[in-house]
C-alpha cells in the first residue's frame, strides 16, 4: 500500500514538470492553453505535497502501531 502511495505522488510531480514545460513552450504561441497548463501545474504540485504529507503520516502511524 505504501509503495502505491509513493508512486502516485511522483506521477503528480511528472505531470507538474510536463505542465511547466508546456507553459514555457506555449506562452507566446497559444496563451489560452498556457493558462490551462498553469492551472494543471498548480493542482499537480498541490496534490504532490498533499499525497507526500498523507503518506508520511500514514507511515508514522504504522511505526507507532508496531512499537506498541
Amino acid at each position: 500500500m505504501i509503495k502505491i502511495l509513493r508512486y502516485t505522488e511522483y506521477i503528480y510531480a511528472v505531470v507538474a514538470v510536463f505542465s511547466l514545460y508546456r507553459i514555457f513552450t506555449d506562452w507566446n504561441v497559444n496563451r489560452q492553453m498556457a493558462y490551462i497548463f498553469i492551472f494543471s501545474a498548480v493542482v499537480s504540485i498541490g496534490m504532490f505535497l498533499f499525497r507526500r504529507t498523507y503518506r508520511k503520516k500514514f507511515e508514522q502511524r504504522q511505526k507507532d502501531n508496531q512499537n506498541q
